[in-house]
């Protein structure tokens, strides 16, 4: 689980990003006498985050039935589309918007500054959640009956020959998603662009990303 940290909220008796998150229903107080590793990370560009160690609770977790697509065979399975045109999607903080049952919630327990917490919502971290999330996405395109699309997890690419095509059927996934209550940021909606335009696969974030010219 990771929550974006400013520096001087980790040396701060006065800003704490665990209040600001109890304040926006992300977390709780708890107290069941289990509880998960918490470190303070700095990643490249600077910025701290806020990670829980699951990696004790992924041991125990039974497997789900529930599969993702092959990342691995997703560039291939698109350019098998052999479109002249693309566009991808992507909805934002969406662990974050899907709350955990009650009775789930214990597992998810860490200690901060001597406090004891756990998740109101689905945390990153938990081998599950990229299932869990991917699932739910996926059930609110079907449901909204969704223009031909390539999901993994938050992610969407949709393609045609025109980029009004495009257009429209990016607009129909927005509208479906944002009726489901998923979240999409501009920047996080990138084309329509040409085909040559679509250069990266990005494996090991396990999604699919877009560089348009």
């Amino acid at each position: 689980m990771h929550y974006l940290l400013k520096r001087e909220w980790i040396h701060s008796d006065h800003i704490d990003v665990v209040s600001i998150c109890i304040v926006t229903w992300l977390l709780r107080c708890w107290d069941n006498g289990t509880s998960s590793l918490e470190l303070e990370v700095q990643k490249s560009n600077g910025q701290w985050r806020l990670t829980v160690d699951y990696r004790g609770l992924n041991e125990v977790t039974l497997l789900l039935s529930a599969a993702m697509p092959d990342m691995l065979e997703l560039p291939y399975e698109l350019e098998s589309k052999a479109a002249e045109q693309y566009a991808t999607i992507g909805t934002v903080n969406t662990f974050f918007s899907i709350p955990l049952a009650a009775e789930c919630r214990p597992q998810f327990a860490f200690t901060w500054r001597g406090v004891q917490y756990t998740c109101n919502q689905l945390p990153q971290g938990w081998k599950h959640s990229p299932t869990i999330c991917h699932g739910l996405i996926q059930t609110a395109l079907e449901q909204g009956e969704a223009p031909e699309h390539l999901q993994y997890i938050d992610d969407i690419i949709i393609w045609g020959n025109t980029a009004e095509e495009v257009f429209e059927k990016g607009k129909k996934i927005i509208k479906i998603l944002l009726k489901a209550s998923f979240a999409i940021k501009r920047s996080k909606v990138k084309g329509p662009a040409r085909r040559s335009s679509l250069k990266e696969y990005n494996g090991k974030m396990g999604i699919l990303r877009s560089q348009w010219m």
